[in-house]
C-alpha cells in the first residue's frame, strides 16, 4: 500500500464535515514542528466567529516528516489540544483527568481511527477571583494535550478530535440541536 502524500492527507482533513455547533477554521500551523503541517482551530458555539468560545475550544495539528522522528514511529503525527470550563465541584473530581483521556481514546475507537504511539497530559485548573474579579467567583477548567501517530485516512482522526472538543464542553454525540442554558464559566473581562 502506497502511503498518502501530505497534499492528499491535508485534503482529507479539509474535507471533513463537522457538526453545526462546532465552528472550525484553518489557522497558521506552528513552525518548526515538521516539514509539512496543517492546523485547525475549533470552537464550540462561539459568540462570534474567530473567537475562542466560552464553552470549549481546541486545536488539531497534522504533521508530516518523511524522516520519521523516533518518538513518532512513522512519518505522521497528530497533535491536539482541547479545553473547556467545568463546574468547580467537577474540577475537584480526582478522576476528571482520567475521564478526559478516556474520552479521546473512546472517540478514536468509535470512529475506527487507527493509530499508535499515543501520549498526552490532562490538566485540571481551579481558579478564584480576587479584587475586581471577586464577583466572578470560583472557576475550573479541564485541558487535554495529546498526540498520536495516525494510520490510514485522516478523516476519522479529525472527527475524533472534534468529538472530544464537544464532549469536554458538555455536548455529547447527538446533542447538536440541544440548547445550552448557560455557560459553565463566568465571562472574565
Amino acid at each position: 500500500m502506497t502511503p498518502p502524500s501530505f497534499e492528499s492527507a491535508a485534503a482529507d482533513v479539509r474535507a471533513t464535515v463537522f457538526r453545526d455547533d462546532l465552528s472550525v477554521r484553518e489557522i497558521p500551523a506552528p513552525s518548526g514542528l515538521a516539514p509539512e503541517c496543517l492546523a485547525l482551530a475549533g470552537d464550540v458555539r462561539p459568540e462570534r466567529a474567530g473567537a475562542d468560545s466560552l464553552l470549549g475550544t481546541g486545536r488539531f495539528i497534522l504533521l508530516h516528516d518523511p524522516a520519521e522522528p523516533d518518538p513518532w514511529n512513522g512519518p505522521w503525527r497528530i497533535v491536539c489540544f482541547a479545553q473547556a470550563p467545568v463546574e468547580p465541584d467537577i474540577g475537584t473530581d480526582p478522576l476528571l483527568a482520567d475521564v478526559a483521556w478516556s474520552w479521546l481514546m473512546d472517540a478514536l475507537d468509535s470512529r475506527h481511527a487507527q493509530y499508535h504511539s499515543a501520549s498526552g497530559t490532562a490538566t485540571k485548573t481551579l481558579s478564584k477571583g480576587f479584587g475586581s474579579l471577586a464577583a466572578d467567583g470560583d472557576g475550573a477548567q479541564i485541558e487535554l494535550r495529546a498526540s498520536w501517530s495516525p494510520i490510514g485516512a485522516m478523516t476519522p482522526h479529525v472527527q475524533a478530535w472534534s468529538e472530544l472538543v464537544c464532549m469536554l464542553a458538555g455536548l455529547p454525540p447527538g446533542s447538536e440541536d440541544i440548547a445550552v442554558l448557560g455557560s459553565r464559566r463566568a465571562a472574565r473581562d
